[in-house]
């Protein structure tokens, strides 16, 4: 079970506008739990939204009612039954900070795994690769609609989330999410850990990376002792990696743990984080950076950012730790 970091990042949820669209089927099939997921943000504080579709007849009306009863600080809109429902929710014309589509599936690539994270640009580039797009054919032609929005500056994420127990729960507040998120606007910020909060999640993103068994594992007790070697990416107050300062000697810093939260890969992140630690350690007074892994992703990250994979006479203790990992070599000053 995912991990949830409800405190840490509720923070930068708080008085926000969160809109969640629900078509009927979804929220008959899910109710009880979308309603738990909703009045859980509500209890945090967030502005809740929630767009729906269910008609207006006699037999649906106790579902008005337990909306009305238990999501009391939520807006409630259906939309009605003649009209588009996912055009309604686009276009309505107050701005979101998030819109959550709840539906079937999440986006899926061509081999049938989960995406993670797109951009607009990346997401109109792979449209022609969707297949059983979330379950939902007429939910193709909506990308280019939610593209729209989001380069319009009218909503600045979108989730496509499968609806189910805790899907919302742990799409905001987990490192791994439990959909796809659409973005442009990353806007990432590199500093040193500090608290005790930051502690936990560098933690949490190294255990994802121990179970693939890229990274050795490290105690909480060692990373409370070497707090200050770690740093951290932010997207929008919400750390998304890490990597570790491991001095080697007076002019060769080693950097290790580099590590992204799962639901932010393939956003250039990696390219972010190294060129911001080559920076801050050249501030430092460091010449030559040295970095271990059999990480294939990063092998080709480090490759492309000017590192070569050797493991030079001068370094031979610290490959001898770590014998069976390739070392690549990058020379920094300026």
């Amino acid at each position: 079970m995912s991990k949830l970091y409800i405190q840490e990042y509720s923070q930068v949820l708080v008085g926000k506008d969160i809109f969640i669209a629900c078509r009927e089927g979804i929220l008959r099939d899910h109710f009880k739990a979308i309603v738990a997921d909703i009045k859980d943000l509500e209890r945090l504080g967030v502005r809740t939204t929630l767009f729906h579709n269910i008609a207006n007849r006699f037999a649906n009306q106790q579902h008005f009612k337990t909306l009305a009863r238990r999501l009391d600080c939520t807006r409630i809109i259906r939309v009605p039954s003649e009209k588009d429902f996912y055009n309604a929710v686009l276009d309505y014309p107050e701005p979101a900070c998030k819109l959550i589509f709840l539906e079937r599936k999440y986006l899926i690539d061509k081999e049938g795994g989960r995406i993670n994270s797109l951009t607009t640009q990346s997401t109109r580039a792979a449209m022609g690769e969707y297949g059983d797009l979330i379950a939902n054919v007429n939910f193709k032609g909506v990308l280019e609609r939610i593209c729209e929005k989001i380069d319009a500056g009218k909503i600045d994420r979108v989730h496509i989330l499968p609806a189910g127990k805790n899907t919302i729960r742990n799409e905001l507040f987990t490192l791994e999410g439990s959909g796809t998120l659409i973005a442009n606007n990353f806007s990432e910020t590199f500093k040193q850990v500090v608290s005790d909060e930051e502690i936990n999640i560098v933690g949490g993103i190294l255990d994802i990376y121990r179970g693939e068994n890229f990274l050795l594992p490290r105690s909480k007790t060692y990373l409370i002792e070497k707090r200050g070697n770690f740093y951290i990416t932010q997207i929008d107050g919400i750390i998304v990696g890490c990597v570790e300062k491991k001095p080697i000697d007076g002019q060769t810093v080693e950097m290790g743990a580099l590590a992204i939260s799962s639901k932010f890969r393939n956003q250039h992140i990696g390219i972010f984080m190294v060129n911001a630690f080559i920076r801050e350690m050249l501030g430092q007074g460091y010449a030559r950076l040295i970095s271990l892994t059999n990480n294939p992703r990063l092998q080709a990250l480090l490759i492309s950012l000017g590192f070569i994979p050797e493991s030079p006479p001068e370094y031979a203790s610290r490959q001898a730790q770590s014998p069976k990992v390739t070392m690549f070599c990058k020379k920094i000053s300026q």
